[in-house]
């Protein structure tokens, strides 16, 4: 478990980093653009390594229940994770309706994933990671709403950015319903 709290700290760290404007621009003036970036992104990557590391740890050493959520919430968590993986595409995919509508789609996708998660997890562990996550998340949303960052411009009309989210989300949900019993160790149906 401490693994994981650790890298749940280092990553959520780091990325909380971006939303303090004045210590970022500091850190860019000190190291350079590049050098900023490839710090962060090194950070990240050993917190994210840490996370799946100490969670597949805490997952082997048995799961500390706290709540047993009931049935509906695990069947109402696969149509969220849907909705999430379309985010997480429109994220990416040229501007469209989706992109205007969710304005951040990446932060979007995560408050999704991690809700969709809570619901069907009720052990210490998945509290633990995904409440974090989803806290971040609403954390991070509010910052860009601080800071004035509109985000994506609504589309006036569906585009293809639209269509590439819809299919390739849908596409990419189903495959991690195909692939989760043996990336994750744990069935979605």
């Amino acid at each position: 478990m401490a693994i994981l709290i650790l890298g749940l700290i280092i990553f959520l760290g780091a990325h909380t980093l971006t939303t303090l404007r004045e210590t970022r621009a500091g850190l860019i003036a000190r190291f350079g653009e590049n050098g900023y970036k490839g710090l962060y992104s090194l950070v990240s990557a050993v917190g994210l390594i840490l996370m799946v590391y100490g969670f597949g740890s805490y997952r082997a050493a048995g799961y500390i229940p706290v709540w047993d959520p009931p049935t509906w919430t695990r069947h109402l968590a696969i149509p969220l994770v849907w909705l999430a993986f379309i985010a997480i595409v429109a994220t990416y995919a040229p501007p469209g309706k989706i992109k205007g509508w969710l304005h951040h789609p990446m932060l979007v996708a995560i408050k999704i994933w991690a809700f969709a998660h809570l619901l069907a997890n009720g052990d210490l562990g998945g509290i633990l990671l995904f409440g974090s996550l989803l806290a971040w998340a609403v954390w991070d949303r509010i910052a860009v709403k601080k800071r004035g960052d509109l985000g994506a411009p609504a589309s006036a009309s569906f585009t293809k950015g639209d269509a590439i989210a819809v299919i390739a989300g849908t596409i990419a949900a189903g495959a991690m319903v195909a692939i989760h019993p043996y990336v994750i160790g744990v069935p979605v149906v």
